[in-house]
């Protein structure tokens, strides 16, 4: 059946067949409806027509239609937007040989580095879950990350952390110092700046700060063991027994019980279980531990 998809580059009415079905031969043998001579650019500019659609199976009749003779195929190699549909129509079908034969043979440049990416690790997250008989968690796809690093035909050589490149981690932790907390506005101007979606921008900044307060709450746990030695001191005079008899400390050698004439601690020493420690409760700053 023919049909009328869209107009070529050049303006004119670009035809090609879309292959609905196939026709029995005699002794029961298939042969496909003959395809119409087409450049190897007008190939291209339907390949990316149909690509762009999201019509994959079309995709697939249109690519497998076309001659199959070695000088057709070398020259219709030589357009990315023709690789790109073989890679594509070869993920989705679950050839994952053919799609990583395709990669790993062709450099392609850097705009369809991102989905060609995409295609390379979630095909081996799933040969991976088929061999595990079960889903990946975090860790699994790590570790499948390492074992089949990106081939660098679709990969620029940046180093990536997290999955996402340095570059784009200083861009957000520079917007974190300023603003952990941004809105809608500022996460849609943040993601078009880095590539990435809001949503990942908004997953970044809450694994971001979930972070933070973690790291503060372990300071606060670690505390005491940073305190300044006349601090200590204090704390060790404070954690003698309480005498009720007395209404006093029990005796120990670091602290002595405030007399009446102390000064502004009398009133401290007339408190049941208070004392005023011998050694000053104030830290210099050279004293102190940050």
């Amino acid at each position: 059946m023919l049909s009328i998809i869209s107009p070529s580059s050049e303006g004119a009415s670009l035809l090609y067949y879309s292959l609905q079905s196939t026709v029995p031969a005699f002794g029961g043998s298939m042969f496909h409806l003959p395809i119409l001579s087409f450049t190897p650019q007008q190939v291209a500019s339907v390949c990316e027509t149909l690509e762009e659609s999201g019509d994959v199976e079309r995709l697939g009749r249109f690519l497998w239609s076309l001659p199959v003779a070695p000088g057709a195929w070398e020259a219709l190699n030589k357009h990315e937007s023709v690789l790109r549909a073989r890679a594509v129509v070869a993920f989705h079908a679950g050839n994952f040989r053919d799609l990583y034969h395709i990669l790993e043979n062709h450099k392609f440049t850097k705009e369809s580095h991102g989905k060609l990416q995409a295609m390379w690790l979630e095909a081996h997250y799933q040969e991976a879950e088929k061999l595990r008989g079960r889903p990946l968690g975090p860790v699994d796809k790590y570790r499948v990350r390492k074992k089949f690093p990106l081939p660098k035909t679709i990969w620029d050589g940046e180093q990536k952390t997290h999955c996402f490149k340095e570059r784009t981690r200083n861009l957000l932790r520079e917007w974190y110092l300023q603003d952990p907390y941004p809105n809608p506005s500022k996460k849609r101007e943040l993601a078009q700046a880095t590539g990435l979606t809001p949503t990942q921008v908004g997953n970044w900044f809450k694994n971001r700060r979930q972070r933070d307060r973690a790291a503060a709450a372990k300071n606060r746990l670690q505390q005491p063991l940073a305190l300044c030695p006349s601090e200590r001191a204090v704390q060790a005079c404070t954690a003698q027994p309480y005498d009720s008899k007395h209404r006093g400390l029990s005796e120990s050698p670091t602290c002595t019980v405030a007399s009446p004439g102390a000064g502004s601690l009398s009133s401290l020493s007339d408190r049941p279980g208070i004392s005023a420690c011998t050694t000053s409760p104030v830290c210099s700053e050279n004293d102190c531990e940050d």
